[in-house]
């Protein structure tokens, strides 16, 4: 059984879907004491960095996430937002971050003498697999591609954590990986073939 963490800041309805349409168990909690018995966990997030790290802590869930991922080492996806979440912390505000990843989260800037590229990041683009080690990647379609919608990347400092990079204007991690901790910028649940293969594999984490 997945929980998938509701804290008013993240699209968790298509990923509960998805996961249903490929045969998992899953459930919506914003439950603290839920969150801490949790198998697995699937952090979505859409908006703003503050926003979702003021929201967690208001409601005692980034204590129950602490405990139940890196006391407990239950396995966690973060989706977008919540992959961000997972890092130090972001240029978009001034709250910390949960700290798990060894990354920044910084805004997507070009330079006069740069080619100038859309922001946000939006739309299908491939990615490169760094860790081909990755259970989360495990038999992955070919010349995967990925969803994304992003302002924001990851700015990884620690480069084993990383676990797949993107070309957009610049090469940011669009994945990142950490023993039992997971975070994806895209949107695996709507990136069709590849989406599914990734939340089947963390399925089977």
């Amino acid at each position: 059984m997945i929980t998938i963490i509701d804290y008013e800041a993240g699209n968790i309805g298509s990923i509960l879907n998805m996961i249903k349409r490929i045969g998992g168990k899953a459930c919506i909690s914003g439950n603290a004491d839920e969150i801490r018995i949790a198998e697995k966990l699937i952090l979505p997030g859409v908006g703003h960095f503050d926003y979702g790290m003021l929201q967690l802590r208001k409601s005692g869930l980034s204590e129950a996430l602490q405990e139940a991922v890196i006391r407990d080492k239950k396995p966690v996806l973060g989706i977008c937002l919540g992959m961000q979440l997972m890092t130090q912390r972001s240029e978009e505000g001034v709250q910390p971050g949960l700290g798990w990843f060894n990354a920044t989260v910084k805004k997507f800037q070009f330079s006069d003498n740069e080619v100038k590229l859309k922001v946000p990041h939006m739309g299908w683009n491939h990615v490169s697999l760094v860790n081909k080690n990755s259970r989360l990647f495990k038999d992955m379609p070919e010349d995967p591609r990925f969803y994304f919608v992003h302002s924001f990347y990851a700015s990884a400092s620690d480069p084993a954590e990383v676990l797949t990079t993107t070309q957009h204007g610049l090469e940011f991690a669009s994945s990142l990986e950490k023993g039992n901790i997971y975070g994806v910028q895209f949107h695996p649940e709507k990136s069709h073939k590849y989406g599914i293969r990734l939340l089947q594999n963390f399925l089977d984490i």
